[in-house]
């Protein structure tokens, strides 16, 4: 849980810290979350906010990555998303909410969010979501990843939109980069990953050490051509791997 991990050392302060909006109406939870990613030096608070028509105008430099509740009073984060994205250009979005509907999660991203994160979320695995979609990635719970997969092999109206979106569709690949390049480990670990599991469980599922498991990720990547774990999710549900 987000919560914790409170104590937790702070980190040593980046050259250029991420900029951070937090957007949530829960008083003690926004404040909690703020005071906790205030202890890691790679993030700096531009704002906080508990409802639209506050985060619009709180921060005057613009944020670099904006979390955000869904569950607001009078317009929802997902509506919001246009306002917020017109207010503060170049911004990315990752929601952080308890919603676990995939409706919810197809709505986000189709708004033009860029990640999705259950607020059950893991310390670690949150900061390293804003690392990511601050690079460009579409990050999703693990919790959701097996929703968004089964969906997708449905053929869920909803989320085949989402899976045509450009932030989820990989460069095109080689001729010869398919399944059969990858090793048997290899293999193992993207049905693992489209089944929503982190490095971490990965690791603790094979018996092996989570670096290990890290440099095989990056091994499928470059192999398919793929840049993120959804997009791995969708290759192996669209070839009927899981």
């Amino acid at each position: 849980m987000i919560s914790k991990a409170m104590n937790r050392p702070p980190t040593i302060p980046t050259m250029n810290p991420i900029k951070l909006l937090v957007i949530d109406d829960h008083t003690l939870f926004r404040r909690g979350l703020v005071a906790l990613l205030s202890q890691d030096g790679r993030f700096s608070l531009a704002g906080q906010a508990g409802d639209m028509g506050e985060a619009l105008r709180c921060c005057d430099d613009t944020p670099d990555v904006l979390l955000l509740d869904n569950h607001l009073p009078g317009v929802r984060g997902i509506d919001g998303i246009p306002a917020l994205k017109d207010a503060y250009p170049g911004v990315r979005i990752l929601m952080l909410t308890v919603s676990e509907n995939e409706e919810d999660l197809a709505a986000a991203m189709l708004a033009g969010a860029d990640g999705y994160l259950l607020k059950t979320v893991e310390t670690e695995q949150l900061c390293d979501s804003i690392e990511k979609v601050l690079a460009g990635e579409c990050v999703i719970s693990p919790d959701m990843m097996t929703k968004f997969v089964t969906a997708f092999r449905s053929k869920a109206p909803a989320l085949e939109a989402v899976a045509s979106t450009p932030a989820l569709q990989p460069e095109p690949l080689a001729e010869n980069a398919t399944f059969e390049l990858l090793s048997t480990r290899e293999r193992e670990i993207l049905v693992l990953i489209a089944k929503g599991d982190s490095n971490k469980g990965i690791a603790r599922t094979l018996d092996i050490a989570e670096t290990t498991v890290k440099v095989h990720v990056q091994h499928i990547f470059r192999k398919l051509n793929l840049s993120s774990r959804v997009q791995v999710a969708m290759y192996a549900a669209a070839r009927g791997l899981v």
